[in-house]
């Protein structure tokens, strides 16, 4: 059949119409759909290269290769029947892939370090839910109690194990139920040095240490910890001979025990110029004054009535030690860093009697670490922590906080050591933002272009880079959400999961309350007997 022409198809319109109906409509709804398609395809290929990790780049992170892998390094679990192993078994719940994806946890290997400003979720999307779940020991150290961490966990842990509370400082307003030897692993040089190397690195940060002030005290409280450590005397006869700097008594206990060489260091510094003496005597006592507190001391004074916290006990069961101090001046942070170290390196310790690892593995949230635990070394300790089924979670509410206190090399040391690095919402530091940023990387963005000329209209795309995550955006991250760089993984957003969203929310709650209501008529009982 001939094709009809236009004009007989409708033969009511003039020419001019009918080329318009015929020939530049038809056109007009052709590009329209192809900029439909074009935008369609673009808008799907954007999100299919976006740059974060999908599931498929986490999949060591997610449920089947984590059971995995906690089979292979807890002996306990290495003979579990399939879908025999609690998720919590594991390894440490840290939020979701995306808004409903599968769940992303560390393994039992795996050293944590979290920048979260405050409110950004640190203390009920990560300390809180990771104490909860925690199949092991656990430690935590904060400078708050009352509707934090402490009371929000303080019952579940309580129904798992035996709860230690030191808190010299009456952060909680706790009675004292413990008592603490931190000389205890002071009885050798490398103990004894560490010990002091807790008080000096509590009064001063990284950048003022090393001077000859410092230093010398450091030596020099080294020296007097080691003597009261070798003759069995409580920490406080350490103030009795910084008082004195004339007493004999610590030199010739050194020389006793042939510790003839440290002895020497003292007699040296007693003997030598009495101004530098007692500039140096009178460093190291700033360095100890908490000690000074009879409130403070008590909790690491030998007691008869009370039982005495054992580091060597606690990491073989499922107890739970909670470390209070207040920050600032007089604080009592130098005992905490040393009791958290000297937990942490027992839990080594007995890994290597067990076979290398810790099973059940020991969970070190260090919540305030740059205010409350100051450890020296922690960037160092970091290399070697997980492997022995130590796994500390450091809480910084920001990048600089910890240069303050590691410098820029221990910071930057331990950042890189952390196999598990999570930056939540509200960093406003704006040279770590573009940090983080160009860490996450670029990826390429097509651009849709459009024009017209005379043969018609037409749509071109073209290739270009850009930062999948720019600095303001990462500024700008909405709460409830965090980044994860994990090692060897492209960089994923992960949603929280804070704990009163979790079943059996209402009970941990209510058991927070009661918890928080105690604390406050302990602290009004207390003013009313001051008053």
């Amino acid at each position: 059949m001939a094709a009809l022409h236009p004009g007989r198809l409708w033969p009511a319109l003039g020419p001019a119409q009918v080329q318009v109906g015929a020939r530049i409509i038809p056109g007009l709804l052709f590009a329209l759909l192809a900029g439909i398609a074009a935008g369609w395809v673009l808008k799907r290929r954007r999100s299919k290269s976006a740059g974060l990790a999908t599931s498929r780049d986490l999949a060591v992170l997610l449920p089947k290769e984590v059971t995995a892998k906690a089979k292979s390094l807890r002996p306990s679990l290495a003979g579990a029947k399939p879908g025999s192993i609690k998720p919590d078994d594991t390894g440490i719940l840290l939020g979701n892939l995306g808004e409903n994806g599968p769940e992303v946890r560390t393994s039992w290997e795996d050293v944590a370090v979290a920048i979260m400003a405050p409110r950004s979720g640190k203390t009920t999307s990560l300390a809180v839910p990771s104490i909860l779940r925690a199949p092991g020991p656990v430690l935590l150290t904060s400078n708050k109690a009352a509707g934090d961490a402490y009371t929000v966990t303080l019952d579940a842990r309580a129904a798992a194990g035996r709860v230690w509370t030191m808190d010299p400082q009456q952060i909680a307003h706790t009675e004292q139920a413990m008592w603490w030897d931190p000389l205890a692993d002071a009885k050798d040089l490398p103990g004894a040095r560490r010990l002091a190397q807790h008080f000096v690195t509590a009064s001063v940060d990284e950048g003022e240490q090393g001077d000859f002030w410092s230093t010398a005290a450091a030596n020099t409280l080294t020296a007097l910890f080691l003597a009261a450590g070798a003759d069995g005397r409580p920490i406080t006869d350490v103030l009795g001979w910084l008082a004195q700097p004339a007493d004999r008594t610590p030199i010739d206990i050194l020389k006793a025990n042939q510790l003839t060489a440290i002895a020497a260091q003292l007699q040296g510094t007693v003997s030598g110029a009495v101004e530098t003496r007692d500039g140096i005597f009178e460093t190291a006592r700033q360095y100890a004054a908490c000690l000074l507190d009879p409130k403070i001391s008590a909790w690491v004074t030998p007691s008869e009535t009370l039982p005495e916290f054992k580091p060597a006990d606690f990491v073989t069961r499922r107890d739970t030690l909670y470390l209070l101090s207040k920050d600032g001046g007089g604080s009592a942070s130098a005992l905490i860093a040393a009791a958290a170290d000297s937990v942490m390196r027992t839990a080594v310790i007995q890994a290597e009697r067990d076979g290398g690892r810790l099973d059940p593995p020991l969970l070190a949230v260090l919540d305030e670490a740059a205010n409350v635990c100051k450890i020296g070394d922690l960037p160092d300790l970091y290399s070697h922590l997980g492997s022995r089924g130590v796994i500390p979670i450091t809480i910084l509410q920001s990048y600089r906080q910890g240069q303050r206190v590691w410098g820029e090399v221990g910071m930057d040391a331990m950042w890189s050591a952390a196999t598990i690095k999570l930056v939540g919402s509200g960093i406003d530091d704006a040279d770590f933002a573009d940090k983080l940023s160009r860490l996450v990387g670029e990826h390429d963005v097509e651009t849709v272009s459009h024009s017209t000329s005379e043969s018609g209209r037409s749509t071109s795309i073209s290739m270009r880079q850009e930062r999948i995550l720019p600095a303001d955006q990462i500024r700008a991250l909405k709460k409830g959400s965090a980044l994860l760089f994990a090692t060897g993984i492209k960089p994923a957003l992960l949603s929280l999961r804070p704990w009163y969203k979790e079943a059996g929310a209402d009970v941990i709650g209510k058991a927070s309350s009661r918890q928080t209501a105690a604390i406050t008529e302990r602290a009004k009982a207390k003013a009313e007997v001051a008053a």
